[in-house]
């Protein structure tokens, strides 16, 4: 599968060097579009990125970004560890994995894994071994989160972020699922539950719990699961947040009338995580890959109806659209985001990939890197 559309990722140099040997562009996790709006993050960060959309080349298959602008989550959020350690090269990241909006608010999560050490290459068998068993988990990652977005005064147009905003009685607030750096209300509930509780206590990539996708369906959030696959089948974690008492904060709300506070729905994706969410319409688009660290296969899958799901779902294969199949490369490029991505004319849908790991083929001068756009086949499920 081949894209019908490059789009140019502009960062600032400024912010495009994490530490001496990571850089922004090498890790994208995550983008979203709304209107010439583009929003992205890397997973070892503790901030989000706005870029500008332009307007395509004379070919119409390059569109450019400018205006780099970083918006550090300790701004709007009561993060539970501060945006680094001891040095500035151990970030505390939040490891965001999923970014979705409604009508008010740019809603975002991380993934609330654990994380097990890798051994290096000049390592003893005994320091490798070691290294094998050391699990640690990363405090900022258990955050599921809401920030207010205004339009920016400065660049008509586009979106910015605001901590609050609103009259008294309509604010709008930022705020974030109560927790601490050892979890959150979500993790608490999951603890007791037959399915996920035996996984929180393994690392992601052990096909332990690890939240990669995020969409809003009315007033509720669905939280795509990398890991765990059980037999084969991925998952869907459906909750909704609502106002604490307090300020700044969200507890559980029930997702239906009888005051459950959890959905569950599982999807035979031939044994592929769910990595990234995307509603199109009444359907929900699913960015599919490995657990492990594989390099893939990447598919996306539509789930038709998926975004008016009222019940928990058993998703069987016949009942997916498998729409396309997405290119990666040997230890690099890895498709991690999706965004709808409307084509010039704006008549069809298209969809926006980010990648981890990305290619020195994908990667243009210090801080500039490439997007793919691909065109989206018509629902062969959905009639008319």
């Amino acid at each position: 599968m081949h894209p019908t559309n490059i789009v140019l990722l502009q960062f600032h140099a400024e912010h495009d060097n994490l530490t001496h040997d990571k850089e922004l562009r090498d890790g994208l996790s995550v983008v979203l579009r709304m209107g010439r709006t583009l929003w992205l993050a890397n997973d070892e960060t503790v901030s989000l990125e706005r870029l500008t959309l332009e307007e395509t080349d004379s070919t119409g298959r390059t569109s450019f970004t400018r205006d780099h602008r970083q918006y550090r989550l300790h701004d709007f959020l009561r993060l539970p560890l501060p945006p680094h350690g001891e040095t500035p090269a151990d970030i505390n990241e939040v490891d965001i994995e999923g970014l979705a909006c409604d009508s008010k608010y740019l809603w975002l999560t991380g993934s609330h894994s654990l994380r097990r050490k890798q051994p290096r290459h000049d390592d003893s068998v005994k320091k490798a071994h070691k290294r094998l068993c050391s699990v640690s988990a990363d405090g900022n990652r258990y955050l599921i989160a809401r920030i207010p977005f205004v339009e920016d005064d400065e660049q008509p147009g586009t979106s910015t972020l605001i901590r609050e905003t609103g009259r008294k009685g309509r604010m709008r607030t930022a705020a974030m699922l109560r927790g601490d750096e050892h979890g959150n209300e979500l993790t608490i509930l999951l603890a007791a539950d037959p399915h996920f509780g035996p996984f929180l206590a393994i690392p992601g990539k052990d096909n332990g719990f690890d939240i990669e996708g995020i969409a809003v369906v009315g007033k509720n959030l669905l939280l795509g699961l990398r890991g765990p696959v059980l037999r084969g089948w991925a998952a869907i974690v459906e909750i909704a947040p609502v106002d604490d008492a307090e300020a700044g904060w969200l507890r559980l709300g029930p997702v239906d009338a009888d005051g459950q506070l959890l959905r569950k729905h599982f999807l035979d994706l031939g044994g592929l995580g769910i990595r990234d969410l995307c509603v199109q319409g009444d359907d929900l688009l699913i960015l599919a890959g490995p657990t492990m660290a594989l390099d893939g296969p990447v598919y996306v899958y539509r789930w038709v109806g998926g975004a008016l799901a009222q019940r928990d779902a058993v998703v069987s294969a016949d009942r997916l659209e498998r729409v396309l199949a997405l290119p990666y490369g040997a230890g690099v490029d890895h498709p991690e985001g999706i965004a709808l991505f409307h084509d010039k004319s704006g008549a069809s849908d298209e969809l926006m990939v980010v990648y981890d790991a990305a290619s020195p083929g994908r990667q243009i001068g210090e801080s500039t890197v490439l997007a793919d756009v691909f065109a989206l086949p018509r629902s062969k499920k959905r009639k008319g």
